[in-house]
């Protein structure tokens, strides 16, 4: 009898991947494209789960800028937008990525207290 597992628990609804790391975008079909498109000889469990949460980011900041196609430029702003994502992707250089909109205090126009007098 041993090796024969537990069976199915009658009455258990499924969880799908996506559902359970909180994501809208398909972490199972990611998965099964990731591993027929032959991108390497085998695929980590935890890939999958990166590339749905860097494209659904990547969706999102599209969105922001009025556009339906993920370009490098959205990845850019994802990753450099999410402090994990940053951390993990610190020495990386996104080719056609730009950079993060940034002004320094310094150089901003002083704010003046006063009111123009009429």
């Amino acid at each position: 009898m041993s090796g024969r597992g537990k069976g199915k628990t009658a009455g258990k609804k499924a969880v799908s991947k996506s559902s359970k790391a909180g994501l809208q975008f398909p972490v199972g079909r990611i998965a099964r494209y990731l591993k027929k498109g032959r991108y390497a000889e085998r695929i980590g469990a935890g890939a999958p789960y990166l590339a749905a949460e860097v494209l659904e980011l990547a969706g999102n900041a599209a969105r922001d800028n009025k556009k339906t196609r993920i370009i490098p430029r959205h990845i850019q702003l994802a990753v450099r937008n999410d402090e994990e994502l940053s951390k993990l992707l610190a020495g990386v250089t996104i080719a056609e990525g730009g950079v993060l909109p940034n002004i320094h205090s310094v150089l901003l126009p002083k704010k003046t207290g006063k009111k123009a007098e009429a």
